[in-house]
C-alpha cells in the first residue's frame, strides 16, 4: 500500500498466519495493534461481531450475540484476527452478558487507549428475554468524554426493528 512499510507491521504476528491457536479461556494476551497512519483526523472504525458466544456464570448454557465495537482510533489500532481471536476466547468463559461487553471494552481500552469507544451487545433471548447492554468511554479532558456522556443519554433513542429474536 502506498506510503506503508512493512517494518511498521513486524510487530502483527497473527495477520496472515495460517497456524491460528484457537484458545478455548479468555485470552486478553492475544490482541494485537498497528499504528493509525490517520491520527491528524478523527474517524469511525465499527467491527460488526455476528457469532460471539459466552457462558452464563451459573447455568453454564451458551449465550449468543452480536457484538458491535466502534472506536476512534488516536495513536494505535485493533488487529481485526486477533479482535477475533480474542472474542472467540469467550467462547467458555463464563460471565454475565453486561460483564462481557464492559470486559471487552475496558481490554480494548487498555490495549489502543483511543479518543472514544462504544461496546454494543445484542443478545439472542433466553428465557424470553433478550439482555443488550451498551458502554463507552471518552478520553478524560477531551470533547470525546462530552461525546460519551451524549451518546451514553441518547444511544437507544430510536432502537432497531428486531425481527431476528
Amino acid at each position: 500500500m502506498p506510503g506503508r512499510k512493512d517494518e511498521q507491521l513486524t510487530d502483527l504476528s497473527l495477520l496472515g498466519n495460517q497456524n491460528n491457536d484457537y484458545s478455548f479461556e479468555y485470552d486478553p494476551a492475544v490482541l494485537e495493534t498497528f499504528d493509525n497512519h490517520h491520527p491528524n483526523r478523527d474517524y469511525f472504525v465499527k467491527f460488526n461481531c455476528p457469532e460471539f458466544t459466552t457462558l452464563c456464570p451459573k447455568t453454564r448454557q451458551p449465550d449468543f450475540a452480536t457484538i458491535y465495537i466502534s472506536y476512534i482510533p488516536d495513536v494505535k489500532m485493533v488487529e481485526s484476527k486477533s479482535l477475533k481471536l480474542y472474542l472467540f476466547s469467550f467462547r467458555n468463559h463464563g460471565d454475565f452478558h453486561e460483564d462481557s461487553v464492559n470486559t471487552i471494552m475496558n481490554d480494548l481500552i487498555e490495549l489502543m487507549d483511543p479518543r472514544y469507544i462504544e461496546v454494543w451487545g445484542k443478545f439472542t433471548p433466553r428465557g424470553g428475554i433478550s439482555i443488550d447492554p451498551y458502554c463507552n468511554y471518552g478520553k478524560h479532558g477531551t470533547t470525546f468524554e462530552k461525546m460519551a456522556d451524549y451518546r451514553m443519554m441518547n444511544h437507544d433513542l430510536y432502537p432497531e426493528t428486531i425481527n431476528n429474536r
